[in-house]
């Protein structure tokens, strides 16, 4: 069972303050966009451009379109990481695909060629070739539903089964090395590119949610700290106080990324949606490319 933020009870001033704040920063990406004279990266046989009229997103219905107004996964004003794809999700079962894709406009203030890719129907999503550049300014036009945000810094995580440590780099500049325990043997993390997803202060990890009754000799059911999902499968990086003693120098978990406290708490506090964490040298396979963050494998 996993926590949850509830934002209701916030005071109404303080809820005018943060749409005012979003509103604000959501404009002045817009006008970043707009002034940088933007490559256009998608549909790929379009002509650059060297400006757009940008805004908020919105409901309004594209004649051009094949499908009504969708919901993109980034939100205007968002910061997101350079592993972050761009998510569409449409209300209706889209047929004529290759029409949906030439309706939707990516643009980037610095190159970003990359490909479309279908999850059902109802869900393209987008992501560069390779990683976005890092401080990108990004708009997403698809259907009457437009979205304005940045890509921020290169914050870059390595889990090395070899040495069991993660070092993270900031723009290339290594800026944290932590010990860590992963997959402990019938239980090892896969190998693969992960994307930072949900951020949990604290949460319940429970086997029996997939299948491993509590009482079985591998079932466990206890409260974590500092919980920062890379997976949709399960994996976390998160607080394992109780196995310090094996972190930097052997797997004890059943998938996650242990690591202590006090580096968990950083991780929590420094990492945001969208960066990448890649997992090597273990004896797990290779994340499935359809786990929902697994996008890169």
């Amino acid at each position: 069972m996993h926590a949850a933020f509830h934002t209701g009870s916030l005071p109404a001033r303080r809820r005018g303050a943060d749409l005012t704040r979003r509103m604000r920063e959501g404009a002045l990406l817009s006008a970043a966009i707009a002034a940088a004279g933007v490559l256009l990266i998608a549909p790929a046989h379009a002509e650059t451009i060297a400006g757009i009229d940008t805004g908020s997103a919105s409901s309004a219905t594209d004649p051009g379109a094949n499908f009504a107004p969708p919901s993109i996964n980034i939100a205007d004003g968002d910061v997101v990481g350079i592993a972050q794809p761009i998510i569409i999700s449409f209300k209706e079962p889209v047929a004529d695909r290759t029409t949906a894709e030439q309706a939707i406009q990516i643009t980037a203030s610095k190159p970003a060629p990359g490909h479309f890719y279908w999850r059902g129907d109802q869900q393209v999503r987008w992501r560069p070739d390779t990683f976005w550049p890092d401080n990108t300014d990004v708009q997403v036009q698809a259907g009457g539903t437009t979205s304005s945000f940045r890509i921020g810094d290169a914050f870059v995580t390595t889990a090395d089964d070899n040495t069991h440590t993660i070092t993270i780099t900031r723009n290339g500049e290594v800026v944290k090395e932590m010990p860590t325990s992963m997959g402990k043997p019938k239980h090892e993390t896969p190998n693969g590119t992960y994307i930072v997803g949900e951020q949990l202060r604290k949460m319940t990890m429970d086997s029996s949610t997939y299948g491993v009754p509590v009482t079985d000799p591998e079932g466990y059911k206890l409260e974590v700290e500092y919980a920062t999902r890379i997976s949709n499968s399960g994996i976390f990086v998160h607080a394992a106080p109780w196995s310090v003693a094996q972190q930097g120098v052997s797997n004890s978990s059943h998938g996650c990324l242990n690591v202590s406290t006090e580096d968990a708490k950083w991780f929590f506090e420094n990492a945001h949606r969208g960066d990448p964490v890649l997992v090597e040298n273990t004896q797990g396979g290779t994340l499935s490319t359809s786990d929902g963050l697994g996008d890169w494998n």
